[in-house]
């Protein structure tokens, strides 16, 4: 039988805290290369979900980055700004807006591969324990969403 941790009201002890340390570490680091090409985090994030799948509805963005549309919708807006997305209503549904990359969205896709790669050297991890830290966070997100 797997002991559980004993409870605590020490911080260092908290996996929510590593959790938060570990997020603002990471988003920090990213910070001087997503500046340099005019993205916020969570726009990068966006634009990494178009990439992958260009054309895809606010929803299903949101969906997959659990965010609900009234995060989304300005975060939308600057990056239509910024020239690197559209944004049109669907003509099967008006209700749904579909947001696709336009040339200047698409041109970016090199610079991220190069911030992916740093930030994988960064964290100084090789394939296995990169793969299992990843699978151990999707781990408690699932977990936590479930409970």
């Amino acid at each position: 039988m797997t002991r559980l941790p004993a409870p605590s009201a020490v911080l260092e002890d908290q996996l929510c805290f590593a959790l938060y340390a570990a997020s603002r570490a990471m988003t920090a680091r990213y910070r001087p290369m997503l500046d340099a090409i005019g993205l916020t985090y969570p726009q990068y994030l966006v634009m990494m979900l178009l990439w992958e799948k260009d054309d895809q509805t606010v929803g299903q963005l949101g969906a997959r980055l659990s965010l609900d549309s009234g995060t989304l919708s300005p975060l939308l807006k600057r990056l239509t700004a910024a020239g690197l997305v559209t944004r049109q209503r669907r003509l099967e549904d008006e209700r749904s807006v579909a947001i696709s990359l336009t040339d200047a969205g698409r041109a970016l896709r090199d610079h991220a591969e190069a911030i992916s790669g740093e930030m994988i050297c960064a964290i100084d991890l090789d394939r296995e324990e990169f793969a299992d830290l990843r699978s151990k966070l999707n781990l408690v997100t699932d977990r936590i969403s479930q409970a």
